[in-house]
């Protein structure tokens, strides 16, 4: 099986909205794994791995996000799969912090 990983930050009103916890459901029922975390300049970051099919879908979601949230820009970039197991919300990330 084919497993794409992508890294994907988001901009906007995303903080304080359940962006994190609505991702990690929605990854959940999509069979996607990796992390999700806010970081200290107000964004939100996130690892999706999985089927490219799967993972795709998930980038789309966070291009809306949760209902209250006010999506301003997504960045996506692929990247090599880590083997995540599950998908985690991770602590917040100060400035600097490295991509896990």
């Amino acid at each position: 099986m084919a497993v794409a990983a992508k890294h994907v930050s988001v901009t906007g009103q995303v903080q304080g909205v359940f962006f994190r916890d609505t991702c990690r459901r929605t990854a959940a029922a999509r069979g996607v794994t990796g992390w999700v975390r806010n970081r200290a300049d107000s964004t939100v970051e996130a690892v999706f791995e999985g089927e490219p099919q799967a993972v795709d879908a998930l980038v789309e979601w966070a291009r809306e996000g949760p209902t209250a949230a006010v999506v301003e820009e997504v960045t996506v970039t692929d990247r090599e799969p880590r083997g995540h197991s599950a998908f985690q919300v991770r602590p917040t990330a100060g400035p600097g912090a490295a991509d896990g």
